[in-house]
C-alpha cells in the first residue's frame, strides 16, 4: 500500500504505521481496514488495521509474557531506553510534527507544543525508575522484621483521545513502563497513528523490548468492553470526555477482577479576571488558553468570568485580539485556529452556537465554517446558568463572557459547575490571587496564567467530575505500582490458644 502510513513520512523509511503492532510484530489486523482522514482537507492519509478480540486477547498475552522480564531489568536498563526514546523523538521531530498536522489537524504550533511535551515526557520517565521506593516500618513484635515493596502493578490497559494523542498516550504509556509494566494501548480511531502507532514506532527504534508495548487501534464500539473488562490488566487509564468515563468506572466495577482507574475527564475550567488585573496581559492568556488548537482541550478556559468594574472594556479588548488570530490551514505558520477533528464535533459545536444565538446572547465575534475550520466565536453577557455556554464542555472555539458582581460573586460563579479539572485567576496582588486559587474547586489552579498547564514532575488531575487520581512524576508512580507488605519473624513468638486452654480445663474439670 503507497500511502503516509505505509511508507513513514516522506525521506524516511519507517515502521508500517498502518498495521496494528503486538508483541513486537506489525501485523495486519483480523478486523476491517478503515480510513484515516486529514481533518483539515478530507484526505485519506492511511488506511489504518483494525484489532478484533483475538488481537486484542494476543496483545495482553504478549503484554503478560514480557512484562516479569521487563521489570526484573535494573532501573538504569529501563531509564536508558527512556532516554533513548526521547533521542528518537528529536531525530524525528520534523516527522512527528507533520503527522500531528495531518492527522489530528493540529496547527504548526500546537504541534510543536505537543512535541515538546511529549520528549519532556520521555526525559521525565527515565527519572522514574529510580523513584520506585519501598519502605521499612517499625517493629510491633519482638524479632519481626518489615518491609514494604514497591512493585509494577502488572499489565497496564491505556485508552486514550484524540485531541492531544501523542501526549495523551504518553503520558500513561511512558510512566507505566519506565517502573516496569507492559502496556496494551487503544488509540482514538480518528487518530490511530499519533495516538498511538507512532508512539509505538519510537519506542521500536528505542529498543524497547517485544511485548512490553502493544498497541491495538480498533473501534471502542467492537473491542473497547473487551479491553476493559479483559483479566490481564491491572490498571485502566482513561482520558476522555466525563460521559464516556462513567462508562468506563461501571464495566471496571462489573469486571471479573476488579481493577484500579485512572480518570482524566473533561473540564469547566474558569478564566478569572478580577478587577485589578492587568487587562491586556489577560486578553492575551485568555486568547491563548481559549483558542489552542480551537478550544479542543480538556482544560481549555471554557468560561470568561470577569468582575464587573472592567467588564465592558474586557470583552471590547477581547473581541479586538481574537479578530486577529489568524484561521484556516493548519500547516501555515500564521495559523493559529485550525480544523474541528470530525464532522460530528463539528456539528456539535454549531449547535451550541445556535442554542446562543436562539436564546439572545449577544454575539461579539463570530463568522461561518469553511469546512471544517470554524472561525472563533465570543458571546458576552452570558447566563452563569446556560446550559450550553456555562455548564457544559464547549471543545471548540467558541468563548462564553460571564460578568461577576466582585471578587466573591467571581469564586461563587468559578466554582457553580460539577467538574473541576483547571482554572485561572488574573490580579496584580499575588497573595490575593493565591487566597483565591486556594478556593476554588479544582485539581489545578493558576495566578496570572491561562489554565492549559501539564508539566513534568508536577500532578496533573481534577476533582469531582474531572476524574480520579493524577498524572506525571511521583504520582504516575503511584499510579503504575503497587504495595505488597512482607514480614519476617526472626525468632520464635508466643502464640496465645487462650480459647483452646480453657476449653481444655473446662474438660478437665467435668471429667
Amino acid at each position: 500500500m503507497d500511502d503516509a502510513a505505509s511508507r513513514g513520512r516522506p525521506g524516511r523509511a519507517r515502521s508500517p504505521l498502518d498495521r496494528i503492532f503486538v508483541d513486537g510484530a506489525w501485523r495486519e489486523g483480523r478486523a476491517r481496514r478503515r480510513p484515516d482522514h486529514n481533518p483539515y482537507n478530507g484526505e485519506v492519509i492511511a488506511e489504518i488495521a483494525q484489532a478484533d478480540a483475538a488481537d486484542l486477547d494476543a496483545a495482553y498475552a504478549a503484554a503478560s509474557r514480557a512484562q516479569k522480564d521487563w521489570a526484573a531489568r535494573l532501573p538504569r536498563e529501563r531509564a536508558a531506553i527512556m532516554s533513548k526514546a526521547a533521542a528518537v523523538m528529536e531525530a524525528r521531530r520534523e516527522e512527528i510534527i507533520d503527522w500531528l498536522i495531518e492527522e489530528s489537524g493540529s496547527t504548526r504550533l500546537k504541534a510543536t507544543l505537543e512535541w515538546t511535551a511529549v520528549q519532556g515526557g520521555m526525559l521525565e520517565a527515565a527519572a522514574l525508575p529510580h523513584m520506585v521506593e519501598g519502605r521499612i516500618p517499625p517493629p510491633t513484635f519482638p524479632g519481626k522484621a518489615a518491609r514494604v515493596l514497591r512493585k509494577p502493578v502488572g499489565v497496564v490497559g491505556v485508552i486514550s483521545p484524540w485531541n492531544w494523542p501523542l501526549q495523551l498516550s504518553n503520558r500513561s504509556v511512558a510512566p507505566a513502563l519506565a517502573v516496569g509494566n507492559a502496556v496494551v494501548l487503544k488509540p482514538a480511531s480518528d487518530t490511530p497513528v499519533t495516538g498511538g502507532l507512532l508512539l509505538a514506532s519510537i519506542f521500536e527504534e528505542a529498543g524497547l523490548p517485544a511485548g512490553v508495548l502493544n498497541v491495538v487501534p480498533g473501534p471502542g464500539s467492537e473491542i473497547g468492553d473487551a479491553f476493559i473488562a479483559h483479566p490481564a490488566p491491572r490498571v485502566i487509564s482513561f482520558t476522555g470526555s466525563t460521559e464516556v468515563g462513567r462508562g468506563v468506572a461501571r464495566k471496571v466495577a462489573d469486571a471479573e477482577i476488579i481493577k484500579q482507574l485512572e480518570l482524566e475527564l473533561g473540564g469547566n475550567s474558569p478564566l478569572v479576571v478580577l478587577a485589578d488585573a492587568d487587562l491586556d496581559y489577560a486578553v492575551e492568556a485568555a486568547a491563548w488558553g481559549k483558542f489552542l488548537h480551537q478550544g479542543q482541550i480538556c482544560m481549555i478556559a471554557n468560561r470568561l468570568v470577569v468582575e464587573d468594574a472592567i467588564y465592558e472594556d474586557f470583552v471590547e479588548r477581547f473581541a479586538a485580539k481574537v479578530r486577529t488570530l489568524g484561521v484556516g490551514d493548519p500547516a501555515r505558520s500564521s495559523t493559529f485556529i485550525g480544523p474541528i477533528i470530525n464532522d460530528s464535533q463539528l456539528e456539535s459545536i454549531r449547535k451550541t452556537i445556535e442554542a446562543a444565538r436562539a436564546d439572545g446572547l449577544r454575539e461579539v465575534v463570530g463568522g461561518d465554517a469553511e469546512g471544517r475550520v470554524l472561525p472563533p466565536h465570543v458571546f458576552a453577557d452570558v447566563p452563569e446558568d446556560h446550559r450550553e455556554l456555562a455548564q457544559s464542555e464547549i471543545f471548540g472555539p467558541v468563548a462564553p463572557i460571564i460578568r461577576a458582581r466582585d471578587e466573591a460573586d467571581a469564586l461563587r460563579i468559578a466554582n457553580a459547575t460539577d467538574r473541576g479539572l483547571s482554572a485561572a485567576v488574573f490580579t496584580r496582588d499575588v497573595e490575593r490571587g493565591v487566597r483565591f486559587a486556594e478556593q476554588i474547586e479544582s485539581g489545578m489552579a493558576h495566578v496570572n496564567d491561562q489554565p492549559v498547564n501539564d508539566l513534568p514532575f508536577n500532578p496533573f488531575g481534577g476533582e469531582k467530575n474531572s476524574g480520579l487520581g493524577r498524572f506525571n512524576g511521583a504520582w504516575a508512580v503511584e499510579a503504575f505500582t503497587t504495595d505488597q507488605w512482607i514480614t519476617v519473624q526472626r525468632e520464635p513468638r508466643s502464640f496465645p490458644f487462650a480459647a483452646e486452654q480453657e476449653t481444655g480445663e473446662a474438660a478437665s474439670a467435668g471429667g
